[in-house]
């Protein structure tokens, strides 16, 4: 009896170690046993876009298939690839800066990574987002450096790249250059000299393809920043009251942005809301950075509520007592964009990262000497008037 118990364990011991062994053996085993290449893609067509094409195809009717890959070169002779779930019918392949003809390998792919034979599509972009940054660059002096203006309409990430020659006579690339995808590029770099510097600019995507160089010889304007040891607030006639938790002194107090250290006016009071300030010393203004108070909105939000969308700034030597116009000049009218052009009440990085910065207002340069300042809130982000202001720094020229 001992001997049959023996013999019947050992037997379950070797079908056990069996099953277990088909089991590895199927866990290991490729998901498809088919050894048969996909057939390619068919019926394919070309929608040409700006540095990029959108290629269609059919797909075969293959139960292994798993992707569709695309292999290309480049504009600048990097080898790309890229893959498309079975499930699609289309794919995107980009990176490129020239409008020539371009070759693009299509191949099915299936789950035992088999390729199938390859099917070339010629595909022809058009001229390339940063060309149209390049073409519209406008590079020119400014108050305490430079200011680069340019226009992105595709929305790009793009690399406008400041270069100045170092010690060694070579081209080095400003740290502070432009990095941005704003569809409307405005951009001072500022704590210049007034001395000539020589300057090289060039425009880079994100496959690293670079358009031609433009150089510039330019000597910026001299500023500095104006103390705010010396602004002090005013009520003129006709000025908005300002919200009771609040003083004007907040604006320059060295907060930028938490309560109740903040200027705001009263919400319930219609129409443009005024208020007007002292700098202190007459000078030649040359721009105001304002730091909008960012509400308490999924996390602290800019370009919202009572922050400054539309507005104006004046300037003063010496403000009538009535609070009117009179002897008043407008140093400029202003129009507060969204980087990132997303909706109202959401913000990518960028958005926060360039608020958070202060937004530069740069001055009329032919107006003349003033000291006492008017900013003029036509039109909020929350399509009111009423403003909220977290600080204020006005520079220029007191000499």
């Amino acid at each position: 009896m001992k001997r049959y118990n023996k013999i019947n364990w050992i037997c379950s011991l070797f079908l056990a170690m069996g099953i277990l062994a088909c089991e590895v053996e199927e866990m290991h085993s490729p998901y498809s046993k088919g050894s048969t290449p996909p057939g390619p893609v068919f019926e394919t067509s070309v929608e040409n876009m700006p540095g990029k094409a959108k290629i269609f195809y059919a797909v075969p009717n293959d139960p292994d298939l798993l992707y569709v890959k695309a292999v290309y070169q480049r504009s600048n002779g990097e080898e790309a690839e890229v893959k498309s779930s079975y499930f699609n019918n289309s794919l995107m392949v980009e990176g490129f800066s020239d409008t020539l003809d371009h070759e693009v390998k299509l191949y099915s792919v299936n789950r035992n990574e088999m390729e199938s034979e390859p099917v070339t599509v010629v595909i022809k972009p058009k001229k390339a987002p940063v060309w149209d940054v390049y073409e519209s660059l406008d590079v020119k002096a400014s108050f305490g450096g430079i200011q680069v203006n340019a226009l992105n309409p595709e929305r790009e990430d793009v690399a406008i790249l400041i270069m100045e020659k170092n010690e060694l006579d070579e081209w080095e690339v400003d740290p502070n250059s432009i990095y941005t995808s704003t569809d409307t590029i405005n951009y001072a770099l500022r704590g210049m000299d007034t001395l000539v510097h020589e300057f090289a600019f060039t425009v880079r995507d994100r496959w690293l393809n670079y358009t031609d160089t433009v150089y510039a010889d330019i000597a910026p304007f001299y500023e500095t920043a104006l103390s705010k040891a010396n602004y002090r607030g005013m009520q003129l006639p006709g000025d908005s009251p300002h919200h009771p938790s609040t003083s004007m002194a907040g604006m320059w107090d060295g907060e930028i942005m938490n309560w109740p250290s903040i200027y705001m006016t009263q919400a319930v009071v219609s129409g443009p809301h005024t208020i007007t300030f002292d700098v202190g010393v007459e000078a030649k203004m040359s721009r105001i950075v304002i730091w909008d108070y960012p509400e308490y909105y999924n996390g602290r939000t800019y370009y919202y509520l009572g922050n400054l969308k539309e507005f104006e700034v004046w300037g003063s030597d010496d403000p009538p007592s009535d609070g009117s116009y009179d002897n008043w000049v407008k140093l400029g009218t202003y129009s507060a964009t969204k980087p990132s052009g997303l909706p109202f009440g959401q913000q990518s990085d960028e958005d926060y990262r360039v608020a958070n910065s202060g937004l530069n207002w740069q001055f009329d340069i032919d107006a003349p000497k003033v000291r006492y300042l008017r900013i003029r809130s036509i039109r909020n982000w929350g399509g009111s008037t009423y403003m909220a202001i977290g600080e204020v720094q006005v520079y220029g020229d007191p000499r």
